[in-house]
């Protein structure tokens, strides 16, 4: 198995991660308007619908403004190889679409209500289909779990859109004042905010944060920790020394770009979702290395 996750991370690991990287399937999740949102679906290998797999659905950065799915195919690509469903979800943003934050969360709402409700056709387990996300992706995938409303109209909201667990890298989960997008969103921040909506049914949370973070800083990421801890519920917090905001992305940082897998990885099997052991740091990093020198 570690063999064969070695030769997965060889193949996406040259050049870009968007030109080396290709989801096994894209399907349209959310129609609205002339809008089509896709969800980018990879698959473990051999992976049959008759399974049921954990599954992971990620949220893209972008400030709630742009960016796209291709952000997290490594991730989707390394998660996959270790046996989850893994989803990159499409969401409206304010430069594709003209729309606010609000239409964000709406959208990774009904992301997961379609997890949920396509589980049985894609092989995947609902008791372990967890939302993950980076920068305005983490609040999305945080919001799903926490905030109340912002529904698309006429959803059916008896299908759940609260994950069974939250991975967040560096998440902008605080919009209150002197936190990020307050001036945005400062006339709905407190219902808007996973921060301020933290409850005793949150799921368990991983929060991988750099040390000079100043969009979600140290101290928010504490405080939301020990609220988390107050409510009775488990909040792993990670912080990496000396890094910035959006350090886990392959073209900021490599390293941390792996070692934030391998961090996810280790939560994911704390919770019984993965099993055996993440690919040691050193082996991806060696993988990696040989590839350029091709």
């Amino acid at each position: 198995m570690k063999n064969l996750l070695i030769i997965s991370l060889l193949l996406f690991s040259v050049v870009g991660v968007s030109a080396q990287i290709k989801p096994d399937t894209i399907v349209v999740y959310k129609t609205i308007g002339d809008v089509e949102l896709r969800m980018h679906i990879f698959f473990p290998e051999n992976h049959h619908t008759d399974g049921a797999k954990p599954a992971l659905v990620f949220f893209h950065g972008g400030g709630w403004k742009g960016g796209g799915p291709e952000h997290f195919y490594g991730q989707c690509a390394y998660f996959a190889s270790r046996g989850m469903v893994c989803m990159s979800a499409q969401y409206r943003t304010e430069k594709s679409n003209g729309t606010s934050p609000i239409e964000c969360v709406k959208d990774g709402k009904t992301a997961m209500r379609w997890a949920y409700a396509n589980a049985c056709s894609y092989g995947i387990h609902k008791d372990k289909i967890v939302a993950a996300g980076g920068s305005a992706g983490g609040h999305v995938a945080a919001a799903t779990a926490t905030v109340q409303g912002f529904n698309e109209a006429g959803e059916d909201t008896a299908i759940s859109c609260r994950p069974k667990a939250l991975v967040l890298y560096n998440p902008v989960a605080n919009n209150g004042p002197g936190a990020y997008g307050y001036n945005r969103v400062k006339a709905y921040y407190k219902a808007f905010s996973p921060y301020h909506n933290l409850k005793k049914d949150t799921p368990p949370t991983l929060i991988m944060l750099g040390t000079k973070d100043k969009l979600f800083t140290p101290g928010m990421a504490q405080n939301y920790k020990s609220k988390m801890e107050a409510l009775g519920q488990h909040c792993d917090l990670i912080l990496y020394e000396d890094q910035d905001h959006a350090f886990f992305n392959k073209d900021k940082n490599e390293e941390m770009h792996y070692q934030t897998m391998i961090d996810a990885d280790k939560f994911l099997i704390s919770l019984g979702y993965l099993k055996g052991e993440p690919v040691v740091l050193d082996l991806l990093m060696k993988s990696e290395n040989s590839n350029h020198k091709h």
